[in-house]
């Protein structure tokens, strides 16, 4: 699906701040940032992830991303403990914007309220009409 010029894979859920999140299984979601989100911030050049084995609350600042524009935060789709992080975004912070879907995801969480939070994410198609009228603007 896109939005403008913006990819928005189906397989995924989003936040209204542009993150998105890919549940693999019940305890199991990799988050990252949307094409629109790497787009708007243009050439990332650092990636500070939060702590394996840290616990995150939806909504709050987990991680920021710092491009030759500006810092921005990244927001918790979901509650829950970080199983893991993207190590290569260190050496590489570009893949955030070559792939936001793919090798520049940030951090894998385990949930701790799936069933209830992830009803508050938007659909690939809310999300679309997000991004379309932002990028109408």
């Amino acid at each position: 699906m896109k939005a403008s010029k913006y990819e928005i894979p189906e397989d995924l859920l989003y936040t209204q701040e542009h993150e998105w999140a890919r549940i693999v299984s019940p305890t199991e979601v990799v988050v990252g940032i949307t094409d629109y989100a790497a787009d708007m911030l243009h050439d990332v050049v650092f990636v500070i992830l939060p702590a394996v084995g840290g616990s995150q609350k939806r909504g709050s600042s987990v991680a920021s991303v710092e491009s030759v524009k500006s810092t921005s935060d990244v927001m918790a789709p979901l509650s829950g403990e970080v199983l893991a992080v993207n190590d290569a975004l260190a050496q590489h912070p570009e893949k955030v914007n070559q792939s936001p879907y793919g090798e520049g995801w940030f951090f894998k969480v385990r949930p701790s309220a799936l069933e209830s939070e992830s009803g508050a994410l938007l659909t690939p198609a809310a999300y679309a009409d997000l991004v379309a009228r932002l990028a109408d603007v």
